[in-house]
């Protein structure tokens, strides 16, 4: 998402510095950027404070995938937390806005759909997801705190599941794993009964909706969801993936891993109210697009 919103940035006209340490991130995917004077790239982990000078902070920073935050549990939510206390000193002592980009994690395995902004969540803290879901959740704390307390401009996002073109092939995401899997002909592992549901948000759409919060008035704090409403079952997605793909691929059910949310739908009304924004891109013409990112990238 990084590079897909320092493109959109880059074209609107602004000075971006990216920081990344890469460990989920890849290079290559900001390499079209390198020549654009208006664009630097750092190499820094942001669990280490950061002292630059700049106009406002999008914090992304953590890994979002299953696959890499279990791995690494402790550094993940490090970097939610101490990422987020250097970020905020950052945006503190220069006096600019932050945007926290949250998760629809923070609702866990929710007891309600769809999910409001005013729904606490149902969260295991204990369990092999609770680095990502806990950590997201103080981060906002951390945001809400700093800004009643030293009244730092702060933007909070609830950022629903997200893909498009750049995402690593094995990342642990259902709709990189598909397709991954259907264009080499390999079985879809779908876990659980395959009824479990996600909304799925094209990357652009999410861009389109960051992008609004650049200048945005300091009372509007969110959080605010950002996601595509529209439902699907894991089946069904890899039903379509694989008819998109004219793949060979048959569907391989396993197991459920622990604490897997059964159900993920936001509920988009503040985005509409506050930002004027809802996803304008359907779940073919994104995963169309994605997929012809995935095959040119895998036959070179």
């Amino acid at each position: 998402m990084g590079s897909h919103l320092s493109e959109r940035l880059l074209a609107l006209n602004h000075e971006v510095l990216g920081v990344d340490n890469f460990y989920t991130g890849s290079r290559s995917n900001v390499l079209n950027l390198l020549s654009n004077p208006n664009f630097e790239l750092i190499r820094h982990d942001v669990t280490i404070p950061l002292f630059v000078e700049v106009d406002a902070i999008m914090n992304l920073a953590c890994p979002a995938s299953p696959v890499h935050y279990q791995k690494h549990p402790v550094q993940t939510i490090k970097t939610s937390i101490m990422g987020s206390i250097n970020m905020l000193g950052l945006a503190k002592r220069l006096g600019i806005p932050i945007l926290q980009a949250s998760t629809s994690e923070v609702y866990g395995d929710p007891a309600v759909s769809p999910q409001t902004e005013d729904y606490w969540g149902n969260v295991n803290p204990i369990g092999i997801r609770s680095c990502y879901d806990e950590g997201k959740r103080a981060a906002e704390t951390l945001f809400f705190d700093y800004h009643r307390q030293y009244k730092t401009n702060i933007q909070v996002v609830r950022i629903f599941n997200t893909y498009g073109p750049r995402m690593n092939f094995q990342d642990g995401r259902v709709v990189s794993n598909f397709i991954f899997q259907a264009l080499r002909n390999e079985p879809i592992t779908v876990y659980g009964d395959g009824e479990q549901t996600r909304s799925f948000c094209f990357v652009t759409d999410v861009v389109d909706a960051l992008t609004k919060f650049v200048g945005l008035s300091q009372e509007i704090t969110g959080p605010i969801n950002l996601g595509n409403p529209e439902e699907y079952t894991m089946t069904s997605l890899a039903e379509k993936i694989i008819g998109l793909t004219n793949s060979n691929s048959k569907i391989e059910y396993r197991n459920l891993p622990l604490d897997d949310p059964k159900q993920r739908k936001p509920d988009i009304t503040k985005a509409k109210d506050l930002l004027n924004w809802e996803p304008k891109t359907s779940l073919d013409q994104g995963l169309v697009k994605t997929i012809a990112d995935f095959s040119a990238r895998m036959s070179s």
